[in-house]
């Protein structure tokens, strides 16, 4: 059957690009419907059936309404950020050593005193009732399974109490202020009084992101968005803040409490920073730090850890992959708190990269959200398990059998070679 299926669809493909086609008095629609027909046949049908990630992701563009997938595939601009987070892995080589015994591998770390299985960590998405029913609960009911770590978005759209419920033990949560600080205030109390032990306070969308690919798949979407979207088509991410247009689908915003506003003046500073160590017990990490100079001011100012992210692509067009950020975050960080990295990573090769650059952690977004598209805990799962076997054959292959063992002599890098 698979080769009548591949003789189909070269058959259909040189018909395509036959100059005869036009005379060949076709139904209209006809050949479309059957281009449409042969993608569809290379689509697994199961998680089981993934060879890597990426086959969730067609999957996911199959299952998902044109506006939901737009909103999960967008960078800023012309996408040039999502792109460069994934040329920047090819700057790195792998420098394997040889006649090591490899036969026990221990992938586990260490993050704020808790030790995990897996440096894999699931970062915050937002809005995950767009990509399946059971959203952020599905999620966080593979992370119990596979034992990683669970971020999750204040635009959730299931509530921190029913994820951790879920999970079996608290998340961290990771915050959007508020223009009311008061606001803001009851979010990180009841994330607290839910348990989180973390909150991670994202700082690279404050200037907002133009989010071309957004826009044009909205533009292709049908549905009429008022029937889950007062007020229509919602725009996420654009102007550095989370929009009051319609929360209803967001609990964590949804059920704040009316209260005196106070209205903040200008946008977050360091001020900010001190004034959520002031505001909390839990441990405070900052999300979207690139710098040397941001990482050690972060360590001033008493943040207990960073996230290397450019939010997937999605906030600065900078055209820098994250990857290449590693180096500069941890050296400014000097050692005085875990460095996790996201953006762009899709194999345990690029996991193994950022970990010899000095990485504690590693987390992945939309290959999570692909697997939840398509198959709800089950693609979520599998998408981890894939993961965590690349992962650990290439530490197999480099000859290095635990995490801290992955060092900076395992990579080179080309553009200091020359």
């Amino acid at each position: 059957m698979p080769s009548v299926m591949t003789s189909r669809r070269k058959f259909l493909g040189f018909l395509a690009a036959s100059p005869l086609l036009p005379y060949l008095d076709l139904p209209a629609g006809w050949m479309a419907g059957r281009q449409d027909a042969a993608q569809d046949a290379d689509l697994i049908a199961s998680p089981m059936e993934a060879v890597n990630v990426f086959d969730f992701e067609p999957v996911a563009r199959k299952k998902l309404p044109p506006a939901h997938f737009g909103y999960l595939a967008t960078g800023t601009d012309d996408d040039g950020t999502i792109k460069a987070n994934r040329e920047g892995f090819t700057r790195y080589e792998i420098r394997v050593r040889r006649l090591v015994d490899v036969s026990k591998i221990d992938m586990s770390v260490d993050l704020l005193g808790r030790k995990w299985d897996s440096p894999i960590v699931l970062c915050p998405v937002g809005s995950q009732k767009a990509f399946h029913p059971e959203g952020e609960v599905a999620v966080a009911r593979a992370a119990k399974a596979r034992n990683h770590l669970q971020v999750l978005s204040t635009v959730t759209t299931s509530s921190v109490e029913d994820v951790n419920a879920a999970r079996g033990e608290p998340v961290w949560f990771q915050l959007y202020h508020r223009q009311d600080w008061n606001q803001t205030r009851q979010m990180i109390k009841r994330a607290e009084a839910a348990g989180c032990p973390a909150l991670v306070f994202t700082v690279d969308l404050l200037g907002g992101s133009n989010r071309e690919t957004l826009i044009r798949a909205a533009r292709r979407d049908t549905r009429q968005c008022v029937a889950c979207h007062q007020g229509g088509n919602p725009a996420p991410g654009r102007t550095g803040r989370v929009e009051d247009a319609d929360n209803r689908r967001r609990p964590m915003l949804a059920e704040l409490v009316p209260g005196t506003p106070v209205t903040e003046i200008g946008t977050p500073t360091w001020d900010f920073v001190k004034r959520l160590k002031d505001t909390t017990r839990m441990k405070v990490l900052l999300k979207g730090i690139v710098t040397r100079e941001d990482a050690d001011l972060a360590m001033q100012h008493g943040v207990e850890g960073l996230f290397v992210s450019n939010h997937g692509g999605r906030a600065e067009d900078s055209h820098r992959a994250t990857i290449e950020c590693v180096s500069e975050v941890v050296a400014g960080v000097a050692g005085r708190a875990p460095v996790i990295v996201d953006g762009g990573f899709r194999r345990g090769t690029d996991m193994f990269k950022a970990l010899a650059l000095g990485a504690t952690a590693v987390g992945i977004g939309r290959p999570h959200i692909w697997g939840l598209a398509s198959f709800g805990q089950e693609g979520v799962e599998a998408v981890l398990d894939i993961l965590r076997r690349e992962l650990q054959m290439v530490m197999k292959q480099a000859g290095t059998t635990s995490v801290p063992r992955i060092k900076k002599e395992y990579v080179i890098d080309r553009q200091a070679r020359g």
